[in-house]
């Protein structure tokens, strides 16, 4: 390596150490996020690693066709010491800053969401099930008044005949009626619990 490439070398290992400080709090910082989780925690952490050496090799890479020498580690060193020295705390509180602003933006994007899709689409769908009960309690009226209709004649005609009917069948239908009744008051609630009835 010629002297320029030398020195180029090393000033990207030093902004390469920086880099890495840089990024160490930063992770660290949103780590917290899943750091309960062991596995993700984990996995995240081998992963940034990886990524960091693939990053300063490819810098390497760049500036001496990744030729590897000492120095080249003291540069980086240096570089990641400065920062800690120097700049971490101005770092870190610009880092907190940004994930304010970052929360304060989610937070309103979060509300528009909620204002302008969830919420109409809530009032849709509760007002179309409203109108749809609705309908089907008329319905249900409806049919009620229209059997009541229907089922008159015979009710008269049957009290018209009763005096006419055998004391035995009269027993016989006396005996019945407990299971229609039964059975009238398991159709209403049924009735009621379809069209949501509440009185």
């Amino acid at each position: 390596m010629t002297l320029s490439v030398q020195f180029t070398t090393m000033a990207v290992m030093v902004l390469s150490g920086i880099y890495l400080g840089l990024a160490l709090d930063t992770f660290r910082r949103i780590s917290v996020y899943w750091k309960k989780r062991p596995i993700i925690s984990y996995s995240f952490e081998i992963g940034f690693w990886l990524l960091q050496t693939l990053i300063v090799f490819y810098l390497l890479f760049l500036v001496n066709s990744g030729e590897i020498r000492f120095y080249i580690f003291l540069a980086c060193l240096l570089g990641f010491s400065f920062y800690q020295a120097l700049l971490k705390t101005v770092y870190r509180q610009g880092l907190e800053r940004l994930i304010s602003v970052f929360r304060a933006v989610f937070r309103f994007f979060k509300q528009v969401f909620f204002i302008l899709i969830v919420t109409p689409i809530k009032w849709i769908f509760l007002l179309s099930a409203s109108i749809i009960l609705f309908l089907l309690n008329m319905i249900v009226k409806i049919l009620a008044i229209l059997l009541k209709v229907i089922l008159f004649p015979f009710l008269l005609i049957g009290k018209l005949l009763k005096p006419l009917i055998p004391e035995n069948l009269i027993k016989f239908l006396h005996k019945l009626y407990p299971i229609y009744s039964t059975i009238r008051d398991i159709l209403k609630k049924g009735l009621k619990y379809a069209t949501f009835k509440r009185r």
